[in-house]
């Protein structure tokens, strides 16, 4: 199976250490953030992993060519000369991920627990485009779903904007999307030729004409990695464990 990790991001919630490194490679317990991510990956049958790089790319080259995980294959989408946003790094790595098959997509500062595999079977057994994972927890932006647990809009609860899906009447759930999900090579079909656009607001268009779910992980760890407070509470989560086995 194959997975794409999102590490071209310049960290900025991370400063100032990541005025020196990527935020990919920012220490967590003994070794990079980004390991974790691929050490979980690679467990959960996830062997072909692409990693695009921007910040610091070069950093980030050596670190990946170095790699020699047992059964890690590690791609680079190289997005050096501009950062082309999480949208735009899917389409850029589409000769890489589009087999013909799913594959998963796991932002590089989320650490949990959820169950990648069950993801994947989840997304292939009802046959979604795009399959999101999602918490009921407090968040600046919600997605909204049905009660069916179909994307039906997005909702930034600081400002109130909302964008929905145009067929939407219905009362809406509000849920927070957790940074990993499954695409099936569907997704790749409205792209055109953007070369940069966030993922959300595209899903909400691929929604109109398209199975864009939900699957729910509201038990377990999850941690938002991406800012100071959540760095330091994955590196505690990670020495209690280690202490408790």
């Amino acid at each position: 199976m194959k997975a794409m990790i999102l590490a071209a991001g310049f960290g900025t919630r991370l400063k100032p250490i990541t005025d020196s490194v990527p935020k990919a490679l920012v220490p967590l317990a003994g070794k990079p953030m980004i390991e974790w991510i691929i050490d979980n990956l690679v467990s959960s049958g996830f062997s072909d992993i692409v990693v695009n790089v921007h910040h610091f790319s070069r950093m980030m080259k050596e670190y990946l060519s170095g790699i020699t995980l047992p059964g890690a294959h590690i791609m680079i989408s190289d997005e050096s000369e501009k950062i082309l946003d999480t949208g735009g790094a899917l389409f850029r790595a589409r000769q890489l991920l589009d087999d013909g098959y799913p594959f998963l997509v796991h932002n590089t500062d989320i650490f949990s627990d959820i169950d990648l595999k069950d993801l994947y079977d989840f997304h292939c057994r009802n046959g979604n485009d795009v399959t999101l994972a999602v918490r009921n927890r407090k968040t600046s932006r919600s997605l909204l779903i049905d009660r069916n647990g179909w994307l039906k809009g997005w909702r930034n609860n600081i400002t109130g904007e909302t964008i929905l899906v145009s067929d939407t009447d219905v009362d809406l759930i509000p849920v927070a999307f957790s940074g990993i999900h499954v695409a099936g090579p569907s997704v790749f079909s409205m792209m055109g030729d953007r070369e940069v656009f966030p993922l959300i607001p595209y899903y909400l268009r691929l929604a109109e004409n398209y199975k864009v779910a939900v699957y729910f992980h509201n038990e377990g760890t999850w941690i938002d990695m991406g800012n100071l407070e959540g760095l330091k509470q994955a590196e505690v989560y990670l020495v209690m464990k280690k202490l408790a086995k």
